[in-house]
C-alpha cells in the first residue's frame, strides 16, 4: 500500500472517531430525555464506537509505519489486532444490551418524549449510514481491514438505529411499554451477531488464513497469462500484513535459461501481480530449473534438449499451486 493511500486510510478513521464522539453524545442526550432501553442500546453501542474509532486511529497509524529491523514486513498486523477488538467490544455490548432489556421487562420505565427521541436518532443514523460507506468504500480500495471493519460497525448502528425508532414509533401509537424492551434484545441480537463475524475475521487475519476468493483468482490470472517458458508454478504462498499481501513461490523455467534470462521470467510474472493487485502485493519469487519428467508437462516449441514428448498441461488451481513438489504429468 502506498504512502497515500496509508495517510487517506488514517484521515479517514481521525474523522470517523471525530462523528462518533459527536453521535454518542447525542445518543445520550437522547436517552436522558426519553428513558427508554432501546435507546440506551444505541448509546452503548456508540460507546464502543467511540473506544474503536480510537483504537483504529492508533492501528493504522501504526501500520502505516515503514519497516524496521524488527519488523521486516512492516506493523499492517496490527490493523487485525484493531478489528479483533473492536469485534469483541461489539459483542460485551451487545451481552449487556441483552441483560439490561430483560432486567427492564421484569422492571419496566416509563419512556417520555419519544417525538424528541426520534428526531435525534433519525439524524444519527443518517450520518452515520454516509460515514460507513465511505468508510468501507475506502478501505475495500485501500485494502485496509481496519478502515472495513470500522464501516460495517457504523453500518450495524444504522441498522440498530432504525430497527430502535421503529420500535418507538410503535411504542409512540400503542403505548406498550414491553415493546421498548423486546426492540431492545433483538438489535442486540444482531449486534452479537456482527461482533462474532468480526472476531471471525480478524482471527483468520493473524492465524494466516488462506483467502480462497483471492486465490481463485490469482489462478484464473496465471492461468490465462501463462507462458510457455513459464513451465511450471507451486509451493505458492499468500500471507497478509494489514493492507499488504506477500506472495512466495516457485517458478520452474527451462533448465538453460542463464540468470538474465530466468530473471526476465521472474520481472513477467511480477509484472502481472503489479497490473491486477498494484501495490497491494509484494512477490518473492524463487527459480526453479526443469527436470526430465517436466517434459510432459512443458509447451516449449523448438527445444533442442526435450527428452520426452509433450503430454498434458497442468492446470494452475489452487490446489496445484499450494503443492510443495514441482508437477509432473501426473498431476491432477
Amino acid at each position: 500500500m502506498s504512502a497515500q493511500a496509508s495517510l487517506q486510510n488514517l484521515k479517514v478513521q481521525k474523522i470517523i472517531a471525530v462523528i462518533s464522539i459527536v453521535l454518542f453524545t447525542v445518543k445520550i442526550w437522547a436517552w436522558y430525555i426519553t428513558n427508554s432501553v432501546a435507546v440506551l442500546t444505541d448509546a452503548l453501542e456508540s460507546v464502543v464506537n467511540v473506544a474503536a474509532g480510537l483504537f483504529g486511529v492508533f492501528s493504522l497509524w501504526m501500520s502505516a509505519r515503514p519497516r524496521d529491523f524488527e519488523h521486516p514486513y512492516g506493523h499492517g498486523k496490527i490493523e487485525f489486532i484493531s478489528a479483533a477488538i473492536e469485534g469483541t467490544l461489539i459483542f460485551i455490548a451487545g451481552v449487556f444490551i441483552i441483560f439490561t432489556a430483560v432486567k427492564s421487562l421484569y422492571q419496566p420505565t416509563v419512556v417520555v418524549k419519544v417525538d424528541v427521541g426520534l428526531i435525534l436518532l433519525g439524524a444519527s443514523a443518517v450520518i452515520n449510514l454516509l460515514a460507513g460507506r465511505v468508510c468501507i468504500s475506502i478501505g475495500k480500495k485501500n485494502n485496509s481491514l481496519a478502515l472495513i471493519a470500522s464501516g460495517k460497525h457504523l453500518l450495524t448502528d444504522v441498522y440498530t438505529t432504525l430497527g430502535i425508532l421503529a420500535g418507538l414509533i410503535l411504542l409512540y401509537f400503542t403505548k406498550l411499554s414491553w415493546i421498548d424492551s423486546v426492540v431492545a434484545m433483538i438489535f442486540a441480537i444482531i449486534i452479537l451477531i456482527t461482533g462474532t463475524k468480526i472476531i471471525r475475521s480478524s482471527v483468520a487475519g493473524i492465524m494466516d488464513e488462506a483467502d480462497e476468493k483471492l486465490l481463485n483468482n490469482m489462478a484464473e490470472k496465471f492461468q490465462q497469462s501463462r507462458k510457455p517458458d513459464w513451465i511450471d508454478l507451486h509451493n505458492l504462498r499468500v500471507i497478509k500484513y494489514g493492507a499488504i499481501l506477500h506472495l512466495d513461490c516457485h517458478m520452474t523455467v527451462p533448465w538453460y535459461y542463464n540468470v538474465v534470462e530466468a530473471h526476465r521470467v521472474v520481472d513477467e510474472l511480477s509484472e502481472l501481480v503489479r497490473s491486477n493487485y498494484g501495490e497491494s502485493m509484494e512477490l518473492f519469487v524463487h527459480s526453479d530449473a526443469c527436470m526430465e519428467f517436466s517434459c510432459r508437462i512443458c509447451t516449449m516449441e523448438n527445444c533442442t534438449v526435450r527428452q520426452h514428448q509433450f503430454e498434458r498441461l497442468v492446470t494452475w488451481t489452487i490446489n496445484t499451486m499450494s503443492e510443495n513438489n514441482k508437477h509432473n504429468v501426473h498431476t491432477t
